[in-house]
């Protein structure tokens, strides 16, 4: 059996070469030719095509790098190709390309065929017109959803909005049709849906339904490079399932063929022998729905059953076997703390993303919550588990555990529900910035739930596509792209040396390029360093909290475990660091007052940062170049060295300071050059504002100066709440050590407890 799969909304034109526009139809194809969209080219050429007498298909289509929509399409002959005998591999196409006017012009053509031409009966295949869909309520209400998608792959590995899929179906003994043979390991397929073809024949066959399961995608390009066809009882999501195990797992090869490379035949249930799964296709069930806004966006998979829409499901690349084992895992947590928190998105009655965070993970995000870095980079590789975090800085600047997650699919509504998430269960914490990888849904998920959060890009995924787009650019142009984006000191540098690099190198039609510049503010040091990252360096890929102990490929045996141990180990840093701050005092190498201060208020690593800074201020010279009023300027340079100078502004009104580094902006601690004109001003305090809470290493000291700081009333409160619970639970386990404590600990609270009241 044969299902043509046309694009919605088109639907057959019957009366074969009777149009209206007898004028334009009549017109050739040629390069330049332009259109106001891609169906009315696909029109035109389908006109075109009847007078001539072929027959077209849609062909190829190639999205745009920057927002997954379609950038161009190709129009092909329907006999080319070879994948049904009927085709002969006819060369003939035309391919337009949306311009950005939004206009589609043809931009290659070939119009020579292979096969002989002749008239167009009704007995052929029609083309397609665009005319407006008539639909059932049930149909239009799928459409509204806006992620409705077909598994469609050509041979060249290629998403197209349509095609045809090749079901030979089987006719089961005694009905006289073809048996079609039992799968195996190492089985080729031209494309994954020809291998999904042939599983679905083959289930229905041996009595039970399909559905289309995990995937996994290449960590370069986010291209599909295997999938999972698996029984329609698999997992226990649904009364139905029953978690059955058989499977067909197959493989995308180099040369672009698709190879079974796993198999499992068992059924733990009975199969439907008298009861065969029909696919009766209706007109509307005829038509494989795909969003054009795609890129790496999920699937949403709609079930054909008697030639009706029976189901909407998101795609999950979660596996049914991980939520029995994690909802057990939560359980015995909250038993254990308070404050654990988590939380399942559900869609039509089947479990998705899941979001989970101790209490310990919470009072960390009340005090280093500014700056977050949400780490998906398990999608680097191909993986087993969708494992995500959110990570913060603490006041060691060590990396410290703000939630976990594992995400169903890379859907703006997934992200978006996520970030939700997460801003729920940390007090509605809305951090300054946060480091996340630049896929369209994520940006979108990010403006919507963090609106003024500024998004800065993961570098790993910049670096990935800077290999895919430099392939073929001589080493020069590598060292000037580097030059430009990391050496440029001022924005009109920036933008004058990125316009003469594009220029010279005949990169302007360069889309990736082009789209980065316009989101340079989100990846380039220059735009970087004014916003507040607590330090991260702009230059160097942020590490997983968790190393290689948990990432995508920890399989379920061990999720838990490893969890566990790199999360303690984790800590067990945090709390040795806790102990060096308080015990442990850092040798003062100058007699200047603003270093005591320091050493007495920060953390031992801040204070390192910030006394190797006032150290190397002493190398430097500090000249007044302008002054009214409160206002003054000053240029502070290296003593020999006339090329390191940076402007400082000081106002005696609120002692205010601004640098021209803005690495006070950037880490939170006062650089080298405002030390300097410090000294030359001889202020022997620095300015309560200039030492941030976040870095303190005395709790009660980060609450009183938050206070006065002037952060919002409800990030003080969850700040105060979350540390009166961390402090009340060490007590606890204190005086739940024997009976004496315990009367002890019960007799101190009751008087404090009098005491508050």
């Amino acid at each position: 059996m044969f299902v043509k799969a046309y694009p919605v909304g088109m639907v057959h034109m019957l009366n074969n070469g009777n149009v209206e526009d007898e004028g334009e139809s009549r017109m050739e194809p040629y390069v330049g030719l332009e259109f106001d969209s891609a169906d009315e080219a696909r029109e035109f050429y389908g006109q075109y095509a009847i007078r001539v007498g072929f027959k077209i298909r849609t062909g190829q289509l190639y999205r745009s790098r920057t927002d997954g929509s379609v950038s161009s399409r190709r129009f092909v002959c329907s006999k080319e190709g070879f994948q049904l005998n009927s085709r002969t591999g006819c060369p003939a196409f035309i391919r337009v390309q949306r311009r950005d006017s939004g206009k589609w012009l043809i931009d290659q053509i070939q119009k020579d065929h292979n096969h002989e031409l002749g008239p167009v009966g009704e007995s052929h295949s029609p083309i397609l017109q665009q005319t407006p869909p008539v639909v059932t309520k049930s149909l239009v209400e799928v459409l509204r959803r806006p992620k409705v998608k077909l598994l469609e792959e050509i041979d060249n590995g290629g998403l197209i909005p349509s095609g045809i899929i090749n079901f030979k179906r089987h006719k089961r003994g005694g009905d006289g049709g073809q048996s079609i043979a039992e799968p195996y390991t190492g089985l080729e397929f031209n494309s994954a849906n020809e291998a999904y073809g042939y599983y679905q024949a083959y289930a229905e066959g041996a009595g039970f339904r399909v559905r289309i399961g995990q995937l996994f995608r290449s960590k370069n390009d986010g291209s599909i490079t295997s999938r999972r066809f698996v029984c329609s009882k698999e997992g226990f999501q649904h009364p139905s399932r029953v978690g059955c195990g058989a499977y067909m797992r197959i493989k995308r090869k180099d040369s672009g063929t698709w190879i079974v490379d796993r198999l499992h035949k068992d059924h733990n249930h009975d199969l439907e022998v008298h009861a065969v799964y029909q696919r009766k296709f209706s007109t509307a069930s005829k038509k494989l729905l795909e969003e054009e806004a795609g890129g790496l966006a999920s699937m949403d998979l709609v079930e054909v059953n008697n030639g009706k829409l029976v189901k909407r499901r998101q795609e999950n690349k979660i596996g049914a076997e991980w939520y029995s084992v994690l909802f057990e895992y939560f359980q015995t947590r909250q038993a254990e703390d308070t404050g654990f928190f988590y939380s399942v998105d559900v869609d039509n009655g089947s479990c998705m993303s899941v979001f989970w965070a101790d209490g310990r993970s919470r009072f960390s995000c009340s005090q280093f919550g500014d700056v977050i870095v949400f780490d998906a980079s398990y999608r680097k590789n191909n993986y087993v588990v969708p494992f995500a975090t959110f990570v913060g800085v603490n006041h060691h600047k060590q990396p410290v555990l703000l939630g976990s997650a594992l995400i169903a699919n890379e859907s703006k509504e997934s992200f978006t529900w996520l970030f939700q998430t997460w801003f729920r269960a940390m007090s509605r914490c809305h951090p300054k910035s946060i480091i996340a990888d630049q896929d369209m849904a994520i940006q979108q998920a990010i403006a919507k739930v963090f609106p003024g959060t500024h998004h800065r890009f993961s570098l790993w995924q910049i670096r990935a596509k800077e290999r895919e787009n430099f392939r073929s650019m001589p080493n020069e142009f590598r060292y000037e792209y580097e030059k430009c984006v990391y050496q440029s000191q001022t924005t009109v540098e920036f933008n004058t040396t990125w316009n003469l690099l594009i220029t010279k190198y005949c990169l302007r039609e360069n889309i990736w390029l082009k789209h980065m510049y316009e989101k340079r503010e989100s990846w380039v040091p220059l735009y970087l360093r004014g916003k507040f990252f607590a330090g991260i360096p702009i230059g160097e890929s942020v590490e997983s909290l968790f190393g290689t102990q948990v990432n995508g490929q920890t399989p379920l045996r061990e999720f838990i475990s490893r969890y566990e141990q790199g999360l303690e180990q984790s800590r067990e840093e945090e709390r040795k660091e806790d102990f060096n701050s308080f015990n442990l005092q850092a040798y003062l190498q100058t007699k200047e007052p603003v270093e005591e201060q320091c050493r007495r208020l920060y953390t031992f690593t801040i204070f390192k940062i910030f006394q190797d800074e006032l150290l190397q201020s002493y190398s430097y010279i500090g000249i007044k170049t302008y002054e009214e009023g409160a206002i003054s300027r000053y240029v502070v340079r290296r003593s020999g060295n006339e090329n390191d100078k940076h402007a400082v502004t000081f106002s005696a009104v609120n002692l205010s300071v601004n640098c021209s580094c803005q690495m006070f902006e950037f880490i939170g601690v006062l650089c080298r050059h405002v030390l300097k004109v410090f000294k030359l001003l001889d202020m022997r305090e620095l300015p309560p504002q200039y030492i941030l809470y976040r870095w303190m290493r005395n709790p009660e000291y980060r609450i009183l100066c938050g206070a006065e700081s002037g952060i919002s009333s409800q990030e003080l409160k969850a700040f105060m709440v979350w540390s009166l619970r961390e402090t009340a639970c060490k007590y606890v386990e204190c005086g739940a050590a024997s009976v004496e404590k315990y009367k002890l600990a019960h007799e101190i609270m009751r008087e404090g407890g009098k005491r508050l009241c």
